[in-house]
């Protein structure tokens, strides 16, 4: 199984024609938290044009913030209603900055403390506790790419958080014929992974969120591996040479968690935002990718 990779486009970048040509690249990814100038189907209408497929990745479930907010003397305002046992604690920033909920009113998080800094729109936030209960799946943004989607006869879609069959049907009902990725991205979602194997469309380990969802640190492992026991063809994202985003050469632990991808059996890898959003550095990821897989004579 030769080794593809889907990138993450800027809708306005310069340089989507020179990075789409390149031979790894399978298909482009549209982050739908990307603010854009015009209608979901102008931009999706311009991408298509590349003649690559195109991925919308719908959010789904997953909390993120809606407005700027900056606790403890503002509520933290979400994308769903929420139903949790407080005082639970909530994870912003991949994981990096941890606060405590003490109560929640509908989509509002009201914070005992932290972070102590602008919290922006578009940020996810975690909160693992077995008593969440999130309210609705699909955003009336996913909605509206749903609909211009399926205005352009256009079927690619990614879901955030897909935890069961219901989420998956959730699209069905607006694009019947839709091909969805699964991203995998919490323990429910390792469980359902476990159960479908992958038969209501193509898995997709999902690193940032789930590295944070796991717990722990070290299970990201036995996850990884969980995703591609149950779905052989599955994908893995995020977190890969993201050194990239801040220096010319990735790191050496980068190259080596590149490698330990391929051990495990990946040979679709997709690009996140960090490294996408300037020409070189994406260029350079792909490059890197095609130099470790010769190496690894896949």
């Amino acid at each position: 199984m030769a080794v593809d990779v889907i990138v993450t486009v800027p809708p306005y970048a310069g340089f989507i024609s020179e990075v789409v040509s390149h031979p790894l690249v399978s298909g482009v990814r549209l982050n739908t938290v990307m603010p854009l100038k015009e209608q979901p189907g102008e931009v999706l209408a311009k991408l298509q044009m590349y003649g690559k497929p195109v991925w919308v990745d719908l959010k789904g479930r997953q909390l993120r913030v809606v407005g700027a907010a900056i606790p403890p003397y503002s509520a933290v305002t979400v994308s769903h209603a929420i139903r949790v046992e407080t005082p639970c604690t909530a994870y912003f920033s991949d994981g990096q900055d941890v606060a405590e909920v003490v109560a929640v009113d509908g989509n509002q998080l009201i914070l005992a403390d932290g972070p102590r800094r602008l919290i922006g729109p578009g940020e996810s936030v975690n909160i693992i506790d077995p008593s969440l209960q999130i309210e609705g799946n699909l955003t009336q943004t996913d909605i509206a790419y749903l609909d211009a989607m399926r205005s352009l006869d256009m079927q690619t879609v990614m879901l955030s958080y897909v935890e069961s069959a219901a989420d998956v049907a959730d699209v069905q009902l607006h694009l019947p014929a839709a091909q969805i990725i699964q991203k995998i991205e919490s323990i429910k979602g390792l469980d359902y992974a476990h159960q479908s194997k992958g038969s209501n469309g193509r898995l997709m380990a999902a690193r940032g969120d789930l590295y944070v969802e796991v717990g722990q640190p070290h299970r990201m492992i036995r996850a990884l591996k969980a995703v591609i026991h149950a779905d052989p063809t599955a994908i893995v994202a995020s977190r890969i040479l993201n050194s990239l985003a801040w220096n010319a050469t990735p790191t050496s632990a980068d190259i080596s968690d590149l490698a330990w991808l391929f051990s495990l059996g990946y040979r679709t890898l997709m690009l996140g935002d960090a490294i996408c959003l300037q020409k070189d550095t994406v260029l350079t990821a792909l490059e890197t990718i095609r130099a470790v897989s010769n190496e690894l004579g896949l």
